[in-house]
This record gives C-alpha cells, structure tokens and sequence, in this order.
C-alpha cells in the first residue's frame, strides 16, 4: 500500500511547481522532500520524476498517482465536514482569500455576521487576487475563495473545485474632468472620445486587464495605460485627480457621492465563492456563504450599492468554464 503522506507530497509538487516551494510551504527541508518522494518512487516501482534543466516534472505514472490522491483527499475532506456537522458547535479555522473590493465592501459584513452566529469559528482573511488565489485553493492554502469573472472572459475551472454565484456588479467607464464627451451619454460614444486620454488599469496577465484592453480595442483604439496598480481605490483617485480614465465596478463605491463622471457599461462582472468540491458541505464553508448572501443583500438595498444585484444560485457543473 502506498503511504498518503508521499502521496501528498508528490501531489504539493504538482501544484506547487518545484521541490523548494513544497519544502517552504509544509515547513520541510528540501531536502527531506526529496527522500520522501524517493522512496514513494520505491514503492511504486517506477520513476515518478524526471529532470527537465534545474527543475523536475511529473512522469505520466506520477500523474496518474496524483488523480488517485486528489480523489483520496476530497473524500477525507467530506469527512471532516461529516463530522463536523455532527457538532453542536462550529469551531476550527476558516481560511478566506478575497480580492480588493470584494475584502472592502462584503467580507467585514460578512464578518459580523459570523462572529455573532459562530464565536468559535476562527476566520483567517488574506488579501489575494483571484489569479493567484484559485491556484492556492488547489494547493489547499485556503478554504474558500472570493473571485470575480469580467464579461466575455471566462476562465477554467478544474473539476475539483465547486463555484457558486454570488451577485452581478454592474462595471462603469470613469471619466477624468479635462475628457472630451459627446452629447450621447452613452457608454460606447464615450468610450470612443478617449483614444488619446492616459488609462489606469489593472496589471498585464489579469483578467480585468485583459477585458478593459480588448473593450479598448473593440471601440477602434489601444488604450495608452500610464499607471498599473491593483488598487482599484487608487484608480478612482487618479480620476478623481484628472490622471486618468478607468473602468469601475460598482463594488469601490462607499456611501459618499461619486466625484466622478460614470457611465453604466452594459455587462456587470460576476462575483463569486470558490471551494473545492470535497469542501462543499462542511459547516463553516456553509456558514460563510450564507454570511457573504446576507452581506450582498444588505448592500444592494441600501444607498450605496451602485447596481449591484444578488445573483441566484447557480452552481455550475465541475469542469464548466469559469473562473
């Protein structure tokens, strides 16, 4: 029989990428990974790496042990949720990774709710796009993961994991004072008065990126981006300064008036939780999203919800494409 805690190790490696980064992340010398995985090696009876320049990729027999392992630890995570629906009280560590205006405008509301209705629930909240976030639900550095999906841009999402809707943030064209505007307010003739206007947008490689650039592009030119930051609340500054023009969710909106010019875009983004599948049932993860629910509605019924519609439930199927 082959020993799960090897097994495990071979899987960090698959999802992790190199022998040091499993080492960091499970406190071990990279050198003790390395024995481990050796003598799984030895069980099995094959090579179950192979060099590839400095670093090592998985054989296709690896590959096939780390789909066994995934179905193994899904099933011992059901367990944990069996059990600890069992309990009279919710206890243990809920780890949360959420992107910027998703952390400011729903988490600590969220929060509230949680602490009232489960005290003994200890929740671990980290700042982190969904990007690098999804990758470490895989990893199992997180519990359950608040993500975002812009119009026209899905992204995959791997069987293992489990997504449910959260609301649809409507998406606005930020204008800066010193744009010049057609008469129409609508959002396509304004877009198109600002080819030679300084943009702020979000990093190379994100989706928002991606989606603000190809709307650029759609509207007949490329956008000239002078500020990249991730910091949505930094990006209404610069427009509020006359820096720049951006796109907006409704989500960066705080109770006080918008000092800048907005233009409704069509197509809303998607907000979303994220758990892996074996996950799906445990107390806390319930819990969670119920709270998250109850902060979105309490936020789109009030002044400062700027259009922002809970979503129904949809849970797509495993292996849909998503973010």
């Amino acid at each position: 029989m082959f020993d799960l805690h090897r097994l495990r190790l071979l899987r960090e490696l698959k999802h992790r990428g190199t022998l040091a980064a499993v080492a960091a992340a499970l406190s071990y010398a990279p050198s003790s990974v390395s024995q481990q995985l050796s003598q799984l090696e030895t069980e099995v009876g094959v090579p179950l790496l192979e060099p590839v320049g400095r670093r090592v990729r998985l054989t296709a027999q690896a590959e096939i042990l780390v789909a066994h392992t995934e179905a193994l630890l899904e099933r011992m995570e059901r367990a944990e949720a069996d059990i600890a629906a069992s309990l009279t009280d919710l206890s243990g560590t809920l780890r949360i990774a959420s992107f910027q205006t998703a952390a400011l405008a729903l988490v600590p509301a969220a929060l509230d709710l949680l602490r009232e209705r489960h005290p003994h629930l200890r929740v671990h909240v980290t700042h982190r796009e969904p990007e690098k976030a999804l990758p470490a639900l895989l990893a199992r550095d997180f519990d359950l993961v608040l993500a975002e999906e812009y119009p026209g841009n899905p992204g995959l999402r791997p069987a293992e994991l489990h997504q449910e809707d959260l609301l649809d943030d409507p998406l606005y064209l930020a204008l800066p004072k010193s744009a010049r505007m057609p008469d129409t307010d609508g959002p396509a003739a304004a877009l198109r008065a600002l080819p030679d206007v300084p943009w702020v947008m979000e990093p190379e490689g994100t989706a928002a990126r991606h989606w603000a650039v190809t709307l650029c592009r759609d509207a007949g030119f490329e956008p000239d981006v002078r500020f990249e930051t991730t910091d949505l609340l930094l990006h209404e500054r610069l427009v509020e300064q006359d820096h720049a023009a951006a796109f907006l969710p409704g989500l960066v909106r705080t109770d006080r008036p918008p000092r800048v010019s907005l233009r409704r875009l069509p197509h809303p983004r998607r907000v979303f939780t994220v758990v892996r599948q074996g996950r799906t049932r445990h107390p806390a993860v319930l819990a969670c999203r119920d709270a998250l629910r109850h902060a979105v509605t309490s936020r789109s019924g009030s002044a400062d919800a700027a259009g922002a519609r809970p979503a129904a439930c949809r849970p797509g199927p495993p292996g849909q494409s998503s973010s």
